[in-house]
C-alpha cells in the first residue's frame, strides 16, 4: 500500500514506515502532521486517484527533525566586465517518518 502526497509543491510517494525530507514545516520535533493532500491511493493493486485529491484521505506522519541540505553555490561571471558573484545557499528541510495511511 502507498499513497502520493502533496507537500511544499512537490509531490512523494510514500509507504507506512517511510522516511521522507520535505520543505520546512512550523511544528517542533516530535509532533505529528497530517497530509490532507493525497492525491492518489494504491491498495490491494487497485489505484484510486482523485481530482484533484481524495476526499477524506490523509497521512499521518511524525516529525524526526529540521535541518539544512547541502550547499549549492551560485556562480555568476560577466565576461569582459571585470564582475563576477559567489553565492551559496543552504534550503531548509524536515525529515518526516510516514506513521500510518487512511483511506
Amino acid at each position: 500500500m502507498y499513497a502520493i502526497i502533496e507537500t511544499g509543491g512537490k509531490q512523494y510517494r510514500v509507504c507506512e514506515g517511510d522516511v521522507i525530507f520535505v520543505e520546512k514545516l512550523a511544528k517542533e520535533i516530535g509532533e505529528t502532521i497530517d497530509f490532507e493532500k493525497v492525491l492518489a491511493i494504491s491498495k490491494n493493486d487497485k489505484l484510486n486517484i482523485g481530482s484533484p485529491a481524495i476526499d477524506g484521505a490523509k497521512v499521518v506522519g511524525k516529525i524526526l527533525s529540521h535541518g539544512k541540505d547541502k550547499k549549492i553555490l551560485i556562480f555568476r561571471y560577466r565576461p569582459k566586465k571585470s564582475s563576477s558573484k559567489k553565492q551559496g545557499h543552504r534550503q531548509p528541510h524536515t525529515k518526516v517518518q510516514i506513521e500510518k495511511i487512511h483511506a
